[in-house]
This record gives structure tokens, sequence and C-alpha cells, in this order.
């Protein structure tokens, strides 16, 4: 079974779709570590975030894999783990950009596939895994929340991880994010036909899993 979990910024995707993957003991594939492992080679590169065309060459050169051993599933940029440098709000918004090039989703939604035909019991979370990548995945969800609150918690996770990060400034890069996920030519956010919306503004993170594994166990 495939499960996709799509969703803009800040709603938790992620966590949830570890947990649950963990909750049914299946694989977990980080789709927007993916786009953050090119939009990180982009930087070192110095590579113009404009340019199509040499993003589009960057990310045919680029070799991105996962260690399925491990739980979160460690992921790989040419054989070097890069887990910890992803988050960063530098790459964050190289891969905001990086994701509206056609050319580049095409290749990286072509690598989802082939992992979802390698690894067939997968929990996919991203922005287009229901509605581009894994159109007949057996079970859809959609997680939103407000953009407040999705500030919110995204600089709650910054100051975890012992960064500074003002709420506002959070939200404006929130909104400016939404805007162009959805309204890319190439694979926009959506809630795919079929899809289970979930507002996760006032639910725990313990809540959202355990609906989305009632739901998947009741079919």
């Amino acid at each position: 079974m495939i499960i996709t979990i799509d969703g803009p910024a800040g709603t938790g995707k992620s966590t949830v779709a570890q947990r649950v993957a963990r909750e049914l003991g299946f694989d977990f594939l980080d789709t927007g570590a993916m786009y953050r492992s090119v939009g990180l080679e982009a930087l070192r590169q110095n590579i113009d975030l404009e340019d199509a065309s040499q993003l589009e060459r960057l990310t045919r050169d680029c070799h991105i894999e996962f260690n399925w051993s491990t739980q979160p599933p460690q992921i790989l940029l040419n054989a070097q783990p890069v887990e910890s440098l992803l988050r960063s709000p530098e790459v964050t918004r190289a891969a905001s950009y990086i994701a509206t090039v056609p050319a580049v989703r095409q290749l990286l939604v072509q690598q989802q596939q082939r992992i979802g035909h390698q690894r067939p019991n997968l929990v996919s979370e991203g922005r287009d895994q229901g509605s581009v990548v894994f159109p007949d995945a057996q079970r859809k969800f959609y997680l939103d929340a407000t953009p407040h609150e999705r500030a919110q918690r995204r600089v709650n996770q910054l100051r975890q991880q012992g960064k500074t990060a003002d709420v506002d400034e959070v939200l404006r890069q929130i909104l400016d994010r939404d805007e162009r996920d959805r309204n890319r030519r190439a694979g926009p956010l959506v809630a795919a036909p079929g899809s289970t919306i979930i507002d996760t503004t006032h639910l725990s993170l313990q809540e959202v899993v355990q609906e989305i594994t009632r739901m998947v166990r009741a079919l």
C-alpha cells in the first residue's frame, strides 16, 4: 500500500508521515528532502536559482539516495549524509525556487516513482504526492492549518534547534512559499481527488497520527 500525505509548509507533514510509517511498519519517503538536497548543492555551486537550464543539469548530476536501514531513512547526496544541512532558511528558500522548475520536478518525480516500485509499502510526504507522483495511491491525505499556526510551529522547530527566528518573518516566508507552490505550472499544491483533508490547527501531532492510522487500518 502507498499512502500519500500532502499539504503546505508547516503543517507537520514530515513528522506525521514518519510516525504513521513507524506505526504501520512502512517505509517513509521525505520528498521535500530531495528538493532541499538539490537546493543545497545549488548553493554550494553558486548556481543562479532563476536559471532553469543550470538547475536541470545540476539535478541530473546529483545522486540522491536513501539509507532505508535507518529510521527515518538517512538521505545521502553524492554519497554524503546531508540531513543536518537541509533545514536552514537558505536551503529552504533555494528548494522553494527549485521546486518551480518543471524539468527538475519531472526528474525528481521519476525518482520518487521508482522508489514507490521498489518500496511498495510506503508513506510518501510532499506537495504533489497524491496528485502527480502516486495518483493511484490507496490512501491520500492532505494536511492543512492556518498560516499563523504554521509559522509558529516552524519558529518553535527552529528555536528547538538553537536557531533564532521571528514569527512575522517566517509567516511572510510561508505565505510566499504558498503562493509559489499553488501557482507553479508543474505539480501545483492541491488536495488530490480522493484525499481526506485534515485541518491540524487545533490537533496535536498524536491526534493526527491516530486519525490517519485509524483510517488506513479500516480499509
